[in-house]
């Protein structure tokens, strides 16, 4: 199984998060069907794979974990929680930097250092949100198949 972490934190002036991949449904389309993918997340996200569980206690998050192959988040706390397990994951960067809160354990996909936010300790309330800051699905999907060949 797959576990996919596909929001961060809803900002507090209700735009859309810069964080938030925009092209989950075509990375869930490339993912061959025998491959059960478990979406986590909080009530009020939109669902994507049929297996959505929201609102799980961090003892189920972690066992999801644990017993996942792999997991693929944007830029949110799921990413230190798995590597806070010792699982590593993909995770899909746009404004906010890889060097400052990433984990060099996990397959860090940033686009390109000129969408990085000028400032990285501001809210990211003042950030808009740009598709194009992010990698294509098919990058992704080309690391998630690589990840699966080294296991």
């Amino acid at each position: 199984m797959i576990v996919i972490s596909p929001y961060s934190k809803k900002l507090l002036n209700g735009k859309e998060n810069p964080k938030n991949y925009p092209y989950w449904e075509e990375l869930i389309q490339r993912i061959p069907k025998q491959i059960p993918i478990v979406q986590v997340g909080i009530e009020g996200e939109k669902q994507l794979v049929d297996d959505f569980r929201k609102n799980l206690p961090l003892s189920e998050l972690k066992k999801l974990i644990k017993q996942c192959y792999t997991w693929i988040s944007c830029d949110s706390f799921f990413q230190h929680l798995g590597w806070s397990e010792g699982k590593q994951g993909i995770v899909l960067w746009s404004v906010s930097d890889p060097n400052i809160f990433g984990h060099p354990e996990n397959i860090n996909l940033l686009k390109d250092r000129s969408y990085l936010a000028e400032n990285q300790f501001l809210w990211w309330e003042f950030v808009n949100h740009n598709p194009d800051a992010f990698v294509s699905p098919e990058e992704v999907f080309y690391n998630l198949q690589n990840k699966i060949k080294t296991k």
